[in-house]
């Protein structure tokens, strides 16, 4: 669907609404004036307002929309603000409204999280949502109540705290649904995996020095992937024992391994990283269904789920996730609905509760593979908030993606006391996070909310071959670190 900018270089925030809105349409931005289907969004800035207009043509028919603005209260987000609802005002009438309105950022919970630290109540934060943005109901209750626990995570952040992420990009086999870059282990050379370990050790003991240095305490530790757990026992102990001696971990407050795969998890390896302090593992079946389970390429079974979670318990963890995917192929209303009380049934304390997002470089997105529609989509995130609702779970933090089924949204589902402190401190930008590891992105807080990203290379072959400039970008991050916060 070809997008056309005329009087505005706001690319992005138009950008982001049409994909949201239309993602069945190919995306085509142009830059010249075009005929037939397609959407124009122009900005005439005036000496007392800004009018922002937007047409938008699918399929021979045409919607048109034209909004205001004084120019005096013209800032960047009020701006972008005009355009995205001049935007959404003429694309819903040529379909049905979005439950995100004219949203089309991944963190709509920004909004309301800055609204109630700036003083602002529920129904405030409701208003702003229904009244600015559009937002449905449902989808209002959902970002309030993941703020509420982003509010509550923030008090017990410190001065001087960080939060550290460790990214093993291996996996013992690719999703079909996956864009992430990993590695498998079938593939992988036989040296690779041990020599990606030589190479995060170096940065694990550059990173502990200035760490040591600019006088930050870790808060929380995420060691994600990929699949981490894709590495044997002996080498979780080697990363987990490094970790440990190149880190003062006294002031962590929450410690959470991506187990992931249930066939990358035993009672020996799970005893292990418990013992190694690790208080949170993921477990993660995707569905519990096994047909489904071989169609999108997990070489595991819903039987393994089970015998790996209560291996876990075992092990001595109390808090334990488990991911499930709304929208994978063949999936139903019913069959979802199965995965998600069997997975209920043994209460975990955390479910996330993600949308398929169909990337560009997965599988699925080519395969052609049957998938649900949007409103079967809807239906089982439906059911699933009734569900965890009344299983006693509450949201504690959300966010969206691109390309996502029926533009719906990632929820993170907890027991009250297990809200996911690292994920809330990631997604809501409220700390430092320093990032280990293949494509670990570094993100250090800057005065007036903004933030400066440090980028490691995403292949391991990339990262072992140029960690010595990954070592010089942790200088330049720890300079900005210690010179900012």
């Amino acid at each position: 669907m070809k997008l056309y900018l005329h009087g505005h270089e706001d690319r992005y925030a138009v950008e982001q609404l049409q994909l949201a809105l239309f993602p069945e349409e190919p995306m085509e931005p142009v830059d010249v004036p075009f005929t037939g289907d397609g959407a124009v969004s122009a900005l005439h800035v005036g000496k007392t307002w800004l009018t922002a207009t937007a047409r938008i043509t699918l399929h021979g028919k045409t919607a048109k929309a034209t909004r205001r603005l004084a120019a005096k209260d013209a800032d960047v987000p009020a701006r972008r603000r005009l355009l995205q609802n001049t935007y959404y005002a003429a694309a819903v009438q040529l379909r049905e409204p979005s439950k995100w309105g004219s949203l089309s950022g991944v963190r709509p919970t920004k909004l309301t999280t800055r609204h109630l630290l700036a003083g602002g109540d529920e129904k405030s934060a409701d208003r702003l949502l229904e009244e600015r943005y559009h937002v449905a109901p449902e989808r209002r209750r959902l970002c309030i109540e993941a703020s509420k626990a982003t509010v509550e995570a923030a008090k017990r952040l410190r001065e001087n705290d960080i939060s550290l992420y460790i990214g093993i990009p291996f996996c013992p086999t690719r999703c079909a649904y996956c864009s992430f870059v990993s590695t498998g282990v079938e593939r992988m050379t036989k040296t690779l995996l041990p020599q990606f370990l030589d190479a995060l050790e170096k940065e694990l003991v550059h990173v502990g020095k200035l760490l040591k240095a600019s006088g930050k305490r870790v808060r929380t530790l995420y060691i994600g992937g990929g699949t981490p757990t894709t590495l044997s026992t002996p080498q979780m102990q080697r990363l987990m024992d490094a970790i440990c001696a190149n880190f003062d971990l006294t002031d962590l407050i929450e410690y959470t391994v991506e187990g992931g795969r249930p066939d990358t998890l035993d009672f020996a390896k799970l005893q292990t990283i418990r013992a190694l302090g690790c208080d949170r593992m993921s477990i993660n079946p995707q569905t519990m269904n096994d047909e489904i389970l071989s169609l999108i390429g997990r070489r595991h079974t819903s039987a393994q789920t089970l015998e790996a979670f209560h291996a876990a318990r075992a092990a001595g963890f109390d808090g334990i996730n488990m991911d499930l995917i709304v929208g994978l192929p063949n999936d139903t209303r019913e069959s979802f609905a199965s995965s998600l009380r069997q997975v209920l049934s043994l209460d975990p304390t955390n479910v996330t509760v993600h949308t398929l997002a169909l990337k560009k470089g997965a599988e699925l997105f080519f395969s052609r593979t049957r998938l649900p529609s949007a409103e079967e989509v809807a239906a089982m995130l439906e059911d699933a908030e009734n569900s965890l609702r009344a299983a006693g779970y509450k949201p504690y933090y959300l966010y969206r993606q691109k390309y996502m089924s029926g533009s719906f949204e990632n929820v993170g589902w907890c027991k009250g006391g297990f809200e996911g402190l690292y994920n809330i401190y990631m997604m809501e930008e409220l700390h430092s996070i320093i990032s280990l590891g293949g494509g670990g992105m570094t993100k250090i807080n800057l005065p007036g909310g903004r933030l400066e990203r440090f980028h490691n290379p995403k292949f391991p072959q990339q990262y072992i071959e140029r960690i010595d400039d990954v070592l010089k970008q942790k200088d330049e991050a720890f300079a900005l670190l210690t010179k900012v916060e």
